[in-house]
């Protein structure tokens, strides 16, 4: 009777868990810090919620970056860590965590995917956002078929709309700030709400309303109550309104109803949580589970701000504290990267 081999356990400083640009950041200053580090996520590439949901849009408030849009900024990032090359591992979600003695003797981490991959970790650093997200999804009959094809939940590349009739549903600001955008690349435009009122920031739904008097795009009010195709394609939408059902012809339907968000298998790590998201000391971002930290949009304090200039922050505190635990009995010496000429020699020869 033959047995399975046992999967390869993978030893490192810091397992860091979710590759947006946190996790991304948090790589870099790992391999400042002199700590070797492996990312896992669930996703099928780096970049996280930004590149998932909304790759074009501009972001600001990055130190030093007057603007980018989200892809940019994840492209920047993992440009800024290559030349540590941390390896990712893709498609796969952080499961379990289990306390483990060290052949020094000191507590480690492992941790176990459910790909079945095991990683023996110092610490573990959750920078996994909001944690496991999916987008809320068309429920009409027809909608699965067509996903990815005609119905979509993200705009990776406005591009792809070029001279096709969308349909763009949703209330919210991600759902206006695409309708808007592509009026100028889409043959047309529709915007399809189930009410008057928005969940948008109010000169965004000034712009859209614009934008409809000047005959740039169109505003419908009803629900989606179903998809027509010809030959497995698109080719319009009913929409059920309060005069009764309306046929609107369509190539593409992008559907921005909002997220299902959860914490997914971390909320069983027995660590002390806060409406879904890990509580931490402010001072090293740890987790009331020794070893494990978090940052980003996951962590919790009192006055959180959600923003990833706060999470560049707080994974640049964890690591350091996370830097005792992988070396126990060395001290850490801060020293500025510009004044490292080893460190200085390998980021500029990268």
């Amino acid at each position: 009777m033959s047995t399975s081999p046992a999967p390869e356990t993978v030893r490192t400083d810091v397992l860091i868990v979710g590759a947006g640009p946190v996790g991304l950041f948090a790589a870099f200053q790992a391999g400042v810090l002199g700590l070797t580090c492996e990312i896992v996520d669930v996703l099928d590439r780096a970049g996280g919620q930004c590149t998932e949901l909304y790759p074009e849009k501009p972001i600001y408030d990055i130190p030093a970056i007057p603007g980018c849009n989200a892809q940019e900024l994840v492209d920047r990032l993992l440009e800024q860590c290559a030349p540590f090359a941390p390896p990712m591992h893709f498609g796969q979600r952080a499961d379990s965590v289990t306390e483990i003695t060290g052949e020094d003797g000191h507590p480690r981490l492992l941790v176990t995917t459910d790909a079945g991959k095991r990683f023996d970790a110092a610490a573990v650093l959750v920078c996994a956002g909001a944690g496991a997200f999916a987008p809320q999804r068309v429920s009409v009959p027809e909608a699965a078929a067509l996903e990815g094809r005609h119905i979509h939940y993200a705009v990776r590349e406005l591009s792809r709309f070029a001279g096709k009739r969308v349909i763009v549903a949703g209330g919210g600001d991600s759902a206006l700030d695409w309708a808007l955008a592509l009026r100028n690349v889409a043959a047309r435009v529709t915007l399809l709400h189930r009410r008057e009122g928005f969940r948008a920031a109010d000169h965004t739904v000034a712009s859209m309303r614009a934008a409809v008097e000047a005959g740039e795009m169109d505003f419908v009010m009803g629900m989606l109550g179903g998809l027509s195709t010809t030959d497995g394609a698109l080719t319009s939408v009913v929409v059920k309104t309060r005069d009764g059902d309306r046929d609107i012809p369509a190539d593409d339907v992008i559907a921005l109803y909002g997220l299902v968000s959860e914490p997914g298998p971390i909320a069983q790590w027995d660590m002390d949580m806060h409406a879904g998201r890990v509580l931490v000391d402010t001072t090293t971002y740890e987790s009331s589970r020794r070893g494990v930290f978090a940052a980003g949009d996951i962590a919790y304090y009192t006055h959180k701000q959600k923003l990833i200039l706060s999470g560049f922050h707080e994974a640049a505190l964890a690591l350091r504290k996370a830097y005792h635990y992988a070396f126990p009995d060395k001290a850490l010496v801060h020293m500025h990267t510009s004044n490292n000429p080893a460190l200085k020699a390998k980021l500029t020869t990268a």
